[in-house]
């Protein structure tokens, strides 16, 4: 499956934006991440650090290498309409000054649609979409995992405040092409009348069922509202806000000496898991954790209320040979963990079921 998508491209020739191809664009089949004028296709792998692979390299360490956040630093941002086309995204980048390489997830989503707005577009008279709720749907998006920067941009693209708000969702269900659910993701969702949902014979009406030549000529009125459960978002996402857990595998388990750094932090009781990968004895009296493969590692999810407030002790409890990064265990939970970067040499894995 790795060697299938090895140097695969999606150019924006091949993707084309308005009036080439009616809102909203086509979409490469696989997530990718975008720059110089085309996406590059992106490979799940539980054993890269960022989790995914790009023309066979870590993700993290192709971002470095272009001066580029790395995954950890960025937010998830559900996206339902023309930002996951590629030509789309270039257009962002010549007129509105984004920068740098977007990373653009598959994700399933479900009980939630993209669904036709009242209004139309003053620049093109074409009829955007919207999301709503809506019960017993499955429909493929993306996610955007975007910079603080990256969203400054797309706060202007969407008229943030007033066409759109931005909001935390809690809403549906929505998971990237690697399995990971991602809790409560930002979206930007309709804020005005023109951005409601479009009701046609007391429904609203779906993207993937009507195509955008059909949906203009639809008459209707704006519905009272989306269904969502969403809260409005106030000032820039940061990125060590999201996950709301961490993923304890040491010394910062329940019960181990370092735990009282966690402790007063928790939002709900701590669970067991495992995460893909193994557990490595550093002979200094902690483990280490390298994700990949391996018979797994076992540890805990500890739901945390403020993860931004915890995160930098533990950073400096870590040190320097461990990375902070985003994992997910095995029920498809994401959460922060820290993962050994140093060189392997001299480490033994501990026993499967370790701790006993």
């Amino acid at each position: 499956m790795l060697r299938a998508r090895l140097s695969v491209t999606y150019p924006d020739g091949d993707f084309p934006a308005n009036p080439a191809n009616p809102y909203p664009g086509a979409v490469p089949p696989t997530s990718f991440v975008h720059v110089d004028g085309a996406g590059r296709a992106l490979q799940p792998d539980p054993a890269a650090l960022a989790g995914w692979r790009v023309d066979g390299t870590d993700l993290d360490d192709w971002l470095a290498s272009r001066a580029a956040a790395p995954l950890a630093a960025r937010v998830p941002v559900l996206t339902y309409g023309s930002n996951r086309n590629p030509s789309k995204i270039s257009w962002l980048r010549r007129n509105l000054g984004l920068a740098g390489p977007v990373v653009v997830l598959w994700a399933r989503t479900e009980d939630l649609a993209a669904v036709w707005a009242y209004g139309l577009r003053v620049r093109d008279d074409q009829r955007p979409a919207v999301l709503a709720t809506a019960p017993g749907a499955a429909e493929d998006h993306a996610v955007w995992l975007a910079t603080p920067e990256q969203v400054a941009m797309l706060d202007i693209c969407e008229g943030r405040g007033g066409r759109y708000r931005l909001a935390r969702l809690r809403s549906g269900i929505v998971r990237t092409e690697d399995g990971a659910r991602v809790e409560n993701p930002w979206c930007y969702l309709g804020n005005t009348t023109i951005r409601r949902p479009l009701l046609v014979d007391g429904g609203t009406v779906r993207c993937a069922a009507t195509t955008q030549a059909d949906a203009r000529t639809l008459d209707g009125r704006p519905a009272d509202g989306d269904g969502l459960d969403a809260v409005t978002v106030h000032g820039a996402p940061h990125p060590d806000g999201w996950p709301a857990a961490v993923f304890v595998y040491g010394l910062l388990q329940p019960g181990q000496p370092s735990w009282h750094l966690v402790a007063p932090h928790i939002a709900g009781p701590p669970r067991r898991a495992v995460a893909s990968g193994t557990v490595f004895d550093t002979r200094r009296g902690y483990p280490a954790l390298r994700p990949g493969a391996g018979h797994g590692a076992p540890g805990w999810v500890v739901p945390v209320r403020d993860p931004a407030a915890l995160l930098p002790a533990l950073d400096a409890y870590e040190g320097p040979e461990y990375r902070r990064i985003r994992i997910t265990v095995t029920d498809g939970t994401v959460c922060w963990a820290y993962a050994w970067s140093s060189p392997l040499h001299g480490l033994v894995p501990l026993p499967s079921g370790w701790p006993a």
